[in-house]
């Protein structure tokens, strides 16, 4: 599946719900089926900055793809780190770099989260972008 695809798969799913109660506990349930980052990336160098709460990120390029993993101590804040995983990994860093994630918007996902969660969802998209970025150079290189 394209990053489109499954951002629209995204869209469709939230519109199942019809109120952000509902929309936050399928979040919550989102990050508790989030595979969990290597205990070894639990560490102030994959931390993302800009966050409110404690969100660490691992990319690992295999087969020209890249694979993110995460976790974070908070529940809804682990539920938005996995929708992300879920539209970005498997792609090419060329992909993820380049990405329009547009589907945050049309969720409705930022206007639903307080200031500084609203910053720690642009702080990690960021993260993840600059990922790709690296990775990319990296494979040229």
């Amino acid at each position: 599946m394209t990053i489109n695809e499954i951002q629209d798969e995204i869209i469709s799913e939230f519109e199942f719900f019809d109120d952000w109660m509902d929309k936050y506990d399928y979040l919550i349930e989102l990050g508790k089926n989030l595979p969990l980052i290597d205990e070894q990336y639990k560490d102030d160098d994959h931390l993302i900055k800009g966050c409110q709460s404690r969100v660490w990120l691992h990319a690992d390029l295999a087969n020209a793809h890249v694979d993110f993993t995460a976790d974070s101590d908070a529940v809804i804040t682990k539920g938005i780190i996995a929708l992300l995983i879920r539209v970005l990994s498997g792609h090419t860093p060329e992909e993820i770099a380049h990405a329009d994630l547009y589907f945050i918007d049309r969720i409705g996902l930022k206007e639903h989260l307080s200031p500084t969660r609203s910053n720690g969802l642009v702080s990690m998209v960021k993260q993840m972008k600059l990922y790709g970025l690296g990775l990319a150079a990296k494979k040229d290189a």
